[in-house]
């Protein structure tokens, strides 16, 4: 019962335009679009680049619907709390990546984040 009640809240909260029944979808989808950013930064192993990842990841997620900007948002939280707690980072660089994740998630301009020389296959 409490499940049914809990998938019934989380239908009204995407809201009754989406299709409900696809929020899981979208956000597994989500989550391999954020793995794909990630997995391409390690490849392209760019000085300056980790924003930009940062950006399209949270941006390539979020274009899939409200599942796949959910799973970004939570994604992108952990990660900053694990590295902000665990790696002893700054306030500052965890702050300045919680910015380029936003700025993916709201549709930016990835160009602003986009390191000079960047190969265009990224």
């Amino acid at each position: 019962m409490k499940v049914c009640l809990a998938v019934l809240v989380l239908c009204w909260a995407v809201g009754a335009q989406a299709q409900w029944y696809m929020f899981p979808v979208e956000a597994a989808r989500g989550a391999g679009d954020m793995w794909s950013a990630y997995d391409d930064m390690r490849e392209a192993n760019w000085k300056n680049s980790d924003k930009y990842f940062h950006a399209r990841g949270n941006r390539d997620a979020a274009s899939r619907g409200p599942g796949g900007k959910w799973a970004a948002e939570v994604i992108s939280n952990a990660r900053e709390w694990w590295q902000g707690s665990a790696s002893g980072r700054g306030h500052e660089d965890t702050e300045a990546d919680q910015e380029a994740n936003r700025w993916g998630r709201d549709g930016g301009d990835l160009s602003k984040y986009r390191p000079k020389d960047l190969p265009e296959k990224y």
